[in-house]
Parts: structure tokens; sequence; C-alpha cells
């Protein structure tokens, strides 16, 4: 594909995604896909695939998330049919199909082994929920599902029974440095980490009452 065609077929995927996602929120709206495409091409610049797949597959990954279809990810699905409205190469449709229908946390060991330009989007998602913006999407998806942050009447600062912010840090959040797969994105989170042990170190000082 050349240069031209290939920026073309972003822009427009971009658009269209945008048109789709608008009013998705809970921290999966296009502000989530936009980082993510960004990061993924910091990643790409430092890593090296190639770089229409990545922006398509970064600005696609979410556009038929579970959590607003009812339960089922359909992204794979309407990538596809994006993609090939748009006039993309079937290898492209392929590629990114694939791509989207296999990076995500919840599928786990059950997901297809990723090309190059898949782990570097993988990465960019994971990214996303790390660091001052990982604090926020949690606390974002909290209010919007009635989950608390912290229960201090549980007295403990790792909650261990009810569903909390606090507890999907440990849970999940602080597990993602090492499901890295480039060293670009380990770096990334390594620093993006630190911040958010710092972040519970000062919450819990405030929380105790401790100067």
């Amino acid at each position: 594909m050349e240069s031209l065609a290939a920026g073309l077929l972003v822009e427009r995927c971009t658009a269209i995604v945008r048109t789709r996602m608008a009013g998705q929120a809970a921290g999966h709206g296009m502000d989530h896909v936009l980082r993510v495409l960004a990061t993924a091409r910091t990643i790409q610049a430092d890593t090296g695939g190639d770089l229409c797949i990545i922006e398509l597959a970064a600005l696609l990954h979410d556009v038929g998330d579970a959590k607003f279809h009812g339960g089922v990810e359909r992204s794979a699905e309407f990538a596809s049919q994006i993609l090939g409205e748009l006039g993309a190469a079937e290898g492209v449709i392929e590629h990114v199909a694939q791509i989207v229908d296999n990076i995500s946390f919840r599928k786990a060991i059950d997901a297809s082994e990723l090309s190059l330009e898949g782990k570097i989007v993988q990465d960019a998602d994971r990214l996303d929920a790390l660091g001052a913006i990982g604090i926020v999407r949690t606390i974002e998806y909290g209010a919007a599902v009635g989950q608390p942050f912290y229960l201090a009447e549980q007295g403990c600062e790792i909650p261990s029974s009810a569903k909390t912010g606090v507890g999907h840090f440990h849970e999940k959040l602080f597990k993602l440095k090492g499901l890295m797969n480039t060293d670009s994105a380990r770096h990334l989170a390594e620093q993006r980490e630190r911040f958010m042990r710092l972040f519970l170190e000062q919450f819990f000082r405030e929380s105790r009452g401790e100067e």
C-alpha cells in the first residue's frame, strides 16, 4: 500500500470510528482510542512494524467493545466491515481483524499469537491503563458502575472482598508491566506504574490523616 493511500485510509477510518464511538465513556471512548494511537506510533518508531496496520488496529481495537454491545465483543466484525467499505486490501482487513480480536486482557490464554504490529497495539492499549490516565480511568469507570475507589472500613490497603478501584490496581493494573511485549513499552510501563504506586502511598497517608 502506497503511503498516500495508507494515509487516506487512516484518515477516513478515524472519521468513521469517531462517529461510531460518539457517546462511549467510562475510559473507552474516542479519547482512549486516540491515546492508544499516539502511543502505538511512539512504540513503532522505536520497534518497527507496518505503521498503517498499527494505526488501523489502534483506531479499531475498541469499535465493537463488549461493554457497549450487550457483552458480545464485535470489534473484529466491525473492523472488517469498516475497512471493507473503505476499500482496504483483503490482507490488510484480515491482519487488522486478527489483531483487534486478540489483544484484550480478557482473552488471555485463549488469544491467538499476535504479529509484531499486534503486539505494539496491545502494548499501547495496556499502557493506557497505567499512569495518571490509568488512575483517572479507574475512578471514572468506578463512578459509572457504582464501584468505590476504596473502602476504609475493610481496614486494609489491598481489599480482598468487595470490588474497588484500589483492588483493581492490584488485581490487574500492576500486572501489566510484566505482560508488555516490547522493550519500549516495558520502559514506559515502569515509569507509569511507579507514579501509580506513589499516588497510592500518598492516598493512604492522607486517608490515615498523616502528614
